[in-house]
């Protein structure tokens, strides 16, 4: 294991609302208040550039099955825009790994099921050659890295909505302190931002 390799900055990717919501009073599903600030060009700039540099995205099962059911058509769909293409084209090429108690396989290329924790999974991950370790907008997987210590970057679109209810991303728990390296005001309202961990 080279210090390198041990390394590998685990980012954790999310969008939020004013009130820390991940999605709304609805439910799990409850995410159409997203949809417009994902979608404006800075978004989808901020997404190509948080997800170039890694090599290992880990996924929870309901965002697994959403993401296979949608993006690894877009790579060959010449009408969509060109940072959906080419963001499709990194998630079907990039190594999945997917945590689910109830699935039995992972039908997907280069997807394969954890058999593990999260916390497990990354510590694993580290000591293995590769560059960063992404976790797409699963909440669930991010709570466990962030009380567990696991995060090295977050990855947050904070849009200008108030939802009034639903999960919140974080929970009560180990404090920490970050550093801001990054924001983008998109054409939403919503910023796109990056932080580093800034006590270790």
């Amino acid at each position: 294991m080279t210090g390198q390799n041990a390394h590998r900055t685990v980012t954790a990717n999310i969008t939020l609302s004013l009130d820390g919501r991940v999605n709304g009073p609805g439910g799990e599903y409850d995410m159409s208040w997203i949809v417009p600030h994902a979608t404006t060009s800075a978004s989808r700039d901020h997404m190509v550039a948080v997800t170039g540099t890694a090599t290992t995205a880990l996924l929870g099962r309901k965002n697994f099955e959403g993401f296979a059911g949608f993006w690894p058509a877009v790579a060959d769909d010449e009408s969509a825009d060109p940072r959906d293409r080419e963001f499709s084209r990194w998630l079907n090429a990039v190594e999945k790994v997917v945590f689910s108690g109830t699935l039995t396989e992972a039908a997907w290329d280069n997807a394969r099921l954890a058999g593990t924790d999260p916390v497990t999974a990354v510590k694993r991950l580290r000591e293995q050659e590769g560059g960063d370790i992404i976790v797409l907008a699963s909440s669930s997987v991010i709570r466990g890295l962030l009380q567990a210590g696991e995060v090295d970057r977050l990855s947050i679109t904070l849009c200008p909505e108030l939802v009034g209810g639903g999960a919140r991303l974080f929970p009560d728990g180990p404090s920490a302190s970050w550093a801001l390296t990054s924001s983008q005001v998109t054409e939403s309202g919503a910023i796109c931002l990056l932080y580093d961990r800034a006590d270790r």
